[in-house]
C-alpha cells in the first residue's frame, strides 16, 4: 500500500510541485481512515520530500544548462570581455590623445 501511495503521488511532477502540507494533509486522512499508520505516514512525507527535493535539483540544473547554451548561442559578450575590451579602447583613447599631441606640435613648428 505505501509503495503504490507514493509512486502515486511521485508521478510526473507530483514531488515537486506537492507542498508540505498537502502531504501532511494527505497522510493524516490516511492515518484516519487507518489505511497508513503514523509510523509510514512518516516515512512516506520523508520520501516524498527528499525524492521531491533530488527532481527540483534535477531540473534546476537541466533549466541552468539550457538557459546557459540560449544565451552562448546568442554571441553575447561575456563581463570579461567586456572589460577587456573597455581596456583596449582607454588605451586606445590615450594613444590617440598622445599623438594628437604630437601632431599639434609639430605643426607649430
Amino acid at each position: 500500500m505505501l509503495e503504490a501511495l507514493k509512486k502515486a503521488l511521485l508521478s510526473g511532477f507530483g514531488a515537486v510541485i506537492l507542498t508540505k502540507e498537502k502531504a501532511e494533509k494527505i497522510t493524516r486522512k490516511l492515518v484516519k481512515e487507518s489505511k497508513l499508520s503514523r509510523e509510514d505516514a512518516q516515512k512516506l512525507i520523508d520520501e516524498l520530500f527528499e525524492t521531491g527535493s533530488r527532481e527540483w535539483s534535477d531540473i534546476e540544473e537541466s533549466l541552468s544548462k539550457s538557459i546557459r547554451k540560449r544565451v552562448e548561442n546568442l554571441d553575447i559578450p561575456s563581463k570579461k570581455e567586456l572589460h577587456g575590451l573597455k581596456s583596449k579602447v582607454g588605451k586606445l583613447e590615450k594613444r590617440i590623445e598622445t599623438l594628437e599631441q604630437e601632431l599639434s606640435k609639430k605643426e607649430e613648428n
